[in-house]
Formats: C-alpha cells, sequence, structure tokens
C-alpha cells in the first residue's frame, strides 16, 4: 500500500504528552476511581487525571497491574491507591468504594474502563467466554455506576461517570460478537442513567476510543495486527493513530466541571475511522477466514 503520509499532512499530532489540557486545580481534593486503571488506556486515563491534581483509586485484578498504575500515577504527581477487585462481583465493587472512602473520601469520579476481548467468530464462542467478557463489561459497569449514584446521592454530592466503549459500538463489528454487544449495551445504559440520575447531579457519559496503540494489547489481539498497531494508520482518514493521551485529555474534560451541561453523550474520537467509505472496498473476507478455530474460554 502506498505510504500516503508522504504526499498528504493528515491530521496533525497533538501537544506533547506531559502537558495538561485544563487548569492545573481541576482535580485537586477530587477522587477518581478507575476500574482496570493500571494499564493501556485506563492508566492513561489515570495519568492526566493525576496530572490534574486528583486522588486515584486504581481497581483491577491483577497485583501487576496495580504496580504499574501506581507508578505512573506517581510519575505525574499524584496520590494513587490500588485495590483487588473483580467488577463482575457487587460484594467487592462495594468493599473497593468503601476502600477508596477511608483513603480519600467519597468517589467524585467513576471510570468505567475494565474490558475482556478475545477476536473469535461467534458460533466458535463458548457460553462461559460469552459471559465472561458480558459480565466484566455490561455486570460491572452496572454494578460499579448504582454502587457509586447510591453514595453520592447519600453524601449529597455531584458526581460523574465515564463509560469507557469502542468506536464500533454502533455498528459490526465480526469476530468481536461478545464485546460489541455488550458495550452497546452500557452504551444504552449510558443514556437511560444519564436521565435518571441527572436531578441527582450525577452526570453519566461514554467516550469511545478508536484505534489508540499501547503496551497492553493482548497477544490473541496483535495476531490479527501482524504488522503492529501503528501500521492502522492506513485505514483511518487521519493517516495516524490516536496517542493515549489525547484520550487522557478527553476523559478528563467530559468528567470536569467545564462540561457541567454534558451529560448522555457518547463521544468518538477515532480520527474519522467510523465514517470511512471507500469508492472501491476490498474484497469481502468471511470471518472464519480470518481467524481460525480455537477453544475460547475466558
Amino acid at each position: 500500500m502506498e505510504d500516503y503520509r508522504n504526499k498528504y499532512p493528515g491530521l496533525s499530532s497533538p501537544p506533547e504528552m506531559g502537558r495538561a489540557m485544563l487548569p492545573p486545580d481541576t482535580y485537586t481534593g477530587k477522587t477518581v476511581l478507575i476500574t482496570g486503571g493500571g494499564t493501556g488506556l485506563g492508566k492513561a486515563m489515570a495519568t492526566e487525571f493525576a496530572r490534574l491534581g486528583a486522588n486515584i483509586v486504581i481497581a483491577s485484578r491483577s497485583a501487576a497491574h496495580h504496580a504499574t498504575g501506581l507508578a505512573a500515577v506517581e510519575a505525574a504527581g499524584g496520590k494513587a491507591i490500588a485495590v483487588g477487585m473483580d467488577v463482575r462481583d457487587p460484594e467487592q465493587v462495594a468493599r473497593t468504594f468503601d476502600e477508596a472512602e477511608r483513603a480519600f473520601g467519597v468517589v467524585d469520579v467513576l471510570v468505567n474502563n475494565a474490558a475482556g476481548n478475545f477476536p473469535i467468530p461467534a458460533v466458535d464462542l463458548s457460553p462461559n467466554g460469552w459471559r465472561a467478557v458480558t459480565g466484566i463489561v455490561l455486570d460491572g459497569a452496572f454494578f460499579c455506576s448504582c454502587e457509586f449514584a447510591r453514595r453520592c446521592v447519600a453524601a449529597g454530592k455531584p458526581g460523574a461517570i465515564l463509560n469507557i466503549l469502542v468506536a464500533y459500538t454502533t455498528g459490526a463489528a465480526p469476530g468481536h460478537a461478545h464485546s460489541a454487544a455488550a458495550k452497546a449495551g452500557v452504551l444504552s445504559l449510558t443514556n437511560t442513567l444519564a436521565v435518571e440520575w441527572a436531578p441527582d447531579g450525577i452526570r453519566v457519559n461514554a467516550l469511545s476510543p478508536g484505534i489508540f496503540p499501547h503496551e497492553n494489547h493482548g497477544p490473541d489481539m496483535l495476531k490479527q495486527r501482524p504488522d503492529g498497531y501503528e501500521a492502522e494508520w492506513r485505514n483511518v482518514p487521519a493517516l495516524r493513530t490516536g496517542r493515549t493521551h489525547e484520550l487522557g485529555w478527553a476523559a478528563t474534560y467530559l468528567c470536569s466541571p467545564y462540561a457541567a451541561y454534558v451529560t448522555g453523550m457518547d463521544f468518538t474520537i477515532d480520527g474519522a475511522e467510523r465514517h470511512r467509505r471507500a469508492l472501491r472496498q476490498g474484497a469481502a473476507v468471511p470471518i472464519r477466514e480470518q481467524l481460525p478455530p480455537r477453544q475460547a474460554d475466558a
């Protein structure tokens, strides 16, 4: 494929990582709980919230992920704790909020970022694999959001929830039926809770990233991109992929006082990839040809 970057400039690169988008005290004294906040996009968001003064609670099942998340927050000058939590267990969710409150007080912002995904044709997906992904993505977002809302209302405090989706939520996602269905459910949940909870001062928005290369893509996902995620620029009208700190800036805005009238919104950040239409499409390749048979349990 021709490298069109030699002919067209594409969308410009963002300011360098380390610069804050909002005033440096935007989140001073506020607590942000991020599920799956120790790696990848979750870590990038945690870093940007910390840069703006937030106390960070990293909630995930992996102790190794805790360590990387804590290090990133501390490097940005923030304070953080890490709590072991399975978002599919409401009791663990409640205990995590208890620990957050003991450390920093009532949580002000919840980012539902925890996710599970692996590429597989729908007919080959086991019931356990389906339940694992939908449980983490959809059930987890619901359990965490309700726990957060109950505590905000009890404390008489406003709050903000940000649900991390994917750019293909409203389209087709061959090989990702479990993830796409779960994320679509969270989008519907976002809209419903935005209406239900606005009178209580709780805003609920969604952020749908396109292709954002990071260091924590799973092996199954990497197999589908032998040239690496950066090579995906070929499929993006912007002629580049996303930078993780760009996603962090979007998250900090949507949860900030500067977005006080923004609720029930799905903000897609993907360099116009979702709108891409070619005059001559490539050949359609059946999903079974793209993904070889495999045993799938998660």
